[in-house]
């Protein structure tokens, strides 16, 4: 029986971590409604063999293609590993009481910043951002800042997973993984 990629993930993952910094930034692409690939930079918050999970405002141009199109893909670029690392999959929303937990761990200026924000919306000035900043930290004062409905995450459910390595001449290493109804199937291809 294959392994679960995942588990290959967590061990790039923590070498990752320990070579650079920002390992948790991943590309994620997503498709606009007439068809357009639609990418951005994003963090992942979890990993786990229930997919991949990172947090947005549901405004945002990433929550709004995502719920006209629910499918998506993740790249992870480790260049000072020459490692890559890219995940498909169908997204769901994450449950509430998890973004709620991911929230309250936020740092509270992240809190706030998520309550200020309505992300991807037009910005009359930058002034506009900052006073909303300071409107929402003295609505909050010194007690616990709540999630705002309109924030919460995403978990990429991993139906694929290809590792790529680079090699010497360009003969680079690709495993992929692609989950099937009896487990995962890992097949090797050619670079």
């Amino acid at each position: 029986m294959t392994p679960e990629p995942i588990d290959l993930f967590h061990t790039w993952y923590a070498e990752a971590h320990a070579a650079e910094g920002l390992a948790d930034a991943v590309c994620l692409a997503t498709s606009t409604p007439d068809g357009f690939p639609s990418a951005r930079m994003v963090l992942l918050k979890a990993a786990d063999a229930d997919g991949f999970v990172f947090y947005t405002n549901l405004g945002s141009q990433k929550a709004l293609e995502l719920a006209e199109n629910p499918n998506a893909a993740l790249c992870f670029h480790w260049k000072s590993l020459k490692r890559q690392v890219r995940v498909m999959g169908a997204v769901t929303p994450v449950a509430d009481a998890t973004a709620d937990a991911y929230f309250a761990s936020r740092a509270r200026i992240s809190q706030i910043g998520a309550w200020a924000s309505r992300q991807s919306e037009e910005l009359d000035n930058r002034f506009a951002l900052e006073k909303a900043v300071v409107k929402y930290t003295a609505k909050f004062g010194t007690g616990p800042v709540p999630r705002p409905e309109y924030w919460s995450g995403f978990r990429l459910t991993h139906a694929r997973v290809e590792f790529w390595e680079e090699l010497p001449f360009r003969l680079h290493r690709r495993r992929n993984y692609s989950r099937t109804p009896e487990g995962w199937r890992e097949q090797l291809l050619f670079p």
